[in-house]
């Protein structure tokens, strides 16, 4: 196994290359999304916990359901954060066919293939330093930030969340030389 800067992994077989890429370890971030995530489960219950208990008004009633859609909303984004923060990774495996890629918490994700020929116009994408982008995809609870996308099929696909420039520069290398050997093998 290879390792391109501290979180891409790839192995590359004589049939396939597998890359891997974990989400970034920050152990403080880490703590304060997990902070976030219970005090925000436990705003939603004391706000459940107090519709059932008080006698409310339907003006009252009308502001909780309100209050709740919007909760359910955060409640669902902040946890899946969260939840890739801590167990999610980024899975790519290139072989004589495909370019798969799933994105995984712990096992579950769909692999998703996108067969060679069809794969058009590899791009790399890194925001201008300082810019509002830029700032947006580095915070915590923004899972985007994808560097590497391609067009497949008139649809464009993205991966490889939150790398920093060097190690984006070098994955993209990596990927683009990978899927062109692999196209060269297929049309010769």
């Amino acid at each position: 196994m290879k390792w391109i800067g501290e979180r891409i992994s790839f192995v590359d077989d004589k049939n396939k290359t597998t890359i891997v890429i974990y989400p970034e370890n920050i152990t403080w971030v880490k703590g304060a999304m997990g902070a976030w995530v219970a005090m925000w489960f436990t705003i939603g219950a004391a706000v459940v916990w107090s519709y059932f208990t008080f006698d409310l008004n339907e003006q009252e009633e009308i502001i909780i359901y309100v209050f709740m859609s919007f909760w359910a909303y955060y409640a669902v984004r902040v946890t899946r954060s969260f939840m890739w923060m801590m167990w999610g990774k980024e899975l790519i495996k290139i072989d004589e066919v495909a370019f798969y890629y799933k994105r995984s918490i712990r096992k579950y994700g769909k692999s998703v293939p996108y067969y060679l020929e069809n794969i058009k116009k590899m791009n790399l994408f890194i925001p201008k330093p300082h810019s509002f982008q830029s700032a947006w995809e580095a915070s915590p609870w923004i899972q985007g930030g994808e560097r590497v996308e391609f067009e497949y099929l008139g649809k464009v696909i993205r991966l490889a969340r939150k790398l920093n420039d060097k190690d984006a520069k070098l994955l993209f290398n990596v990927i683009t030389k990978k899927v062109e050997d692999r196209k060269r093998k297929i049309n010769s």
